[in-house]
């Protein structure tokens, strides 16, 4: 039977482009139930559910993560909002209680004051026009305006909140940001081999890292971004280059 399933399963590794539709209205066998309720579909991003159909919003190549996760990976590079995505923002100004901040969409977010760990009325953050702040976001679409938090479900900061007193912060595609966020990521070993550094990932494109030296932060952001386009055993030989001290 032609299920949901094997319609997306064919397509991995093609490239697709916005206005491609897979369909949920599968016909049911004879003598009973299609089963299809039983198949579930999770879409990442680059897909928008439409009552009975799954449309292709972003062109690129359509992956899979076993058993039933399907995304497009696109190296575009404009960043459009998703409930539940992890970004990094830049705070532009404070309005009352709400902050609004920069996260390289169409148009800015609001973050509350309280939407900090142990934040009240009375025990206000220290957030300064300026900072840097790793935050999730409850709210995001093409009707409202997207609205950030510093909690999570618990009330816990769990890494988010203020950051970056020192480091550098620049802009990759979201398909760097993808790989470098991937379990296990090849890249940040790989890179970790050279020099310690931390680092933060936004999913919005942006990137801040921090090593022992401004020398070596250098470094650390020009591999991340020169490494994009190559192959694993290119930038394997890059980075054995920079261990070596020819870079």
């Amino acid at each position: 039977m032609d299920t949901v399933h094997a319609r997306f399963k064919e397509k991995i590794g093609e490239v697709l482009l916005p206005g491609d539709v897979f369909s949920f209205s599968v016909p049911p066998p004879e003598g009973g139930d299609c089963g299809v309720k039983s198949e579930k579909i999770i879409c990442g991003p680059g897909f928008r559910r439409n009552g009975e159909e799954v449309q292709v919003c972003k062109s690129g190549i359509l992956r899979q993560k076993p058993p039933n996760l399907y995304w497009i990976d696109s190296q575009q590079r404009r960043y459009v909002p998703a409930k539940g995505e992890s970004v990094i923002g830049i705070v532009t100004a404070k309005s009352g209680d709400i902050y609004k901040v920069d996260v390289g969409g169409s148009e800015q977010a609001s973050l509350s004051y309280l939407a900090f760990e142990g934040a009240t009325k009375r025990n206000r953050p220290n957030v300064q026009v300026g900072d840097l702040i790793y935050g999730q976001f409850t709210i995001a679409n093409k009707d409202m305006e997207p609205e950030l938090v510093c909690i999570d479900s618990c009330g816990r900061a769990n890494g988010m909140g203020v950051f970056g007193a020192d480091g550098l912060l620049f802009k990759v595609s979201l398909g760097l940001v993808r790989r470098l966020l991937a379990p296990q990521s090849e890249i940040v070993k790989d890179l970790e081999k050279i020099f310690p550094f931390e680092t933060v990932v936004g999913l919005n494109g942006r990137v801040w890292v921090k090593a022992k030296t401004v020398q070596q932060t250098l470094i650390v952001a020009n591999l991340l971004e020169t490494c994009e386009n190559m192959t694993s055993q290119q930038r394997q030989t890059l980075f054995k280059k920079v261990a070596g001290g020819s870079f």
